[in-house]
């Protein structure tokens, strides 16, 4: 059970900088469940915890990462575990700018930059729209919750666009039914995908779940998804650009959604998706994406208390403006 005074140096692909490192060495008993074993040697975590850690590649033997409870291990084997550090139970506030699009005492709307993380977690603790929001409006923590006050819906981190943040309890109740439901609600968004769709407007409507190959990644499937529709149309672009501007309103919300119907069911990803995109016909690009170009442009609802229609709109961000 020893902590080794010069271990093996460890390789972790995800490892962050102030992730703790534990490791141990396998004793000469040998053991018979890796997951068993790393949760005696770590009183304070739970079973679950140290198989989530083996799950995003946080523990290795000998130097090379394993995901696997049952990983084979002899005597002598060096384990180690890269632990990221607990999320703060309350974020703190943080001057950081954004666009507010409009506000009142029961909502903010903005325009979120790509790049910016909506809520903190594992490996973006700080920095994140919700430290932004505090900031901005320190009235708002608590409303749905300390970890997330305010949110309603999401965007990915390096997608760019139109957000809802309610300011009041009444209008987050309100507004998570909302979208929950989907009343009332009309999100469109501009990608700019490689090739010309076919059809140039359709609706896609199938299910989406996790893909059976890659538990990180979301996939067009069968069965044991959820039901996903996306109406799009293509707006004419430049005529010399390898890429197509269209637009898509969505009815569902599933994660990844339109990422997945422009890449698996058009043949048309998302340039600069570095997960669901060909990274090849992004090099060939001038200037290369340095994420995926998707962007909320225009979000219709109903005012959480008044009932009065909004209609917000967030212009094209200036990496979209070379390819049109």
């Amino acid at each position: 059970m020893g902590v080794l005074v010069k271990p093996i140096r460890p390789h972790f692909p995800h490892m962050a900088e102030h992730d703790e490192i534990r490791t141990f060495t396998i004793p000469e008993t040998g053991i018979e469940r890796l997951d068993v074993w790393l949760t005696e040697q770590c009183p304070d975590f739970s079973r679950a915890r140290v198989q989530g850690l083996l799950r995003t590649g946080r523990v290795t033997v000998n130097g090379t990462v394993t995901p696997r409870a049952t990983a084979r291990t002899k005597p002598g084997d060096v384990v180690s575990l890269a632990i990221p550090p607990p999320v703060p139970a309350v974020p703190q506030p943080e001057a950081i700018p954004f666009t507010v699009l409009f506000e009142d005492d029961d909502l903010i709307a903005l325009d979120k930059p790509a790049g910016l993380v909506v809520h903190p977690a594992p490996g973006h603790l700080t920095g994140t729209l919700v430290n932004a929001l505090l900031h901005h409006c320190p009235a708002l923590s608590g409303i749905g919750g300390v970890a997330r006050p305010g949110i309603v819906h999401r965007l990915d981190q390096d997608t760019s666009g139109v957000m809802v943040v309610a300011k009041s309890q009444r209008a987050m109740d309100a507004l998570t039914r909302a979208f929950a439901s989907h009343a009332n609600i009309r999100k469109t968004y501009l990608a700019l995908v490689h090739g010309i769709p076919s059809p140039p407007a359709g609706r896609i409507e199938n299910l989406i779940g996790r893909c059976p190959f890659d538990r990180k990644k979301m996939a067009v499937v069968e069965r044991n998804g959820k039901r996903a529709v996306t109406a799009y149309r293509r707006i004419e672009a430049r005529r010399d650009s390898p890429l197509s501007l269209v637009e898509c309103e969505i009815e569902t919300g599933r994660t990844h959604q339109i990422r997945v119907h422009m890449a698996s069911t058009l043949g048309c990803p998302i340039a600069g998706d570095a997960v669901y995109g060909r990274p090849g016909w992004d090099r060939k690009l001038t200037p290369v994406p340095a994420r995926q170009l998707l962007h909320a442009w225009r979000l219709a609802l109903m005012h959480p208390l008044t009932h009065r229609p909004l209609v917000f709109e967030a212009p094209l961000p200036a990496d979209f403006r070379p390819f049109l």
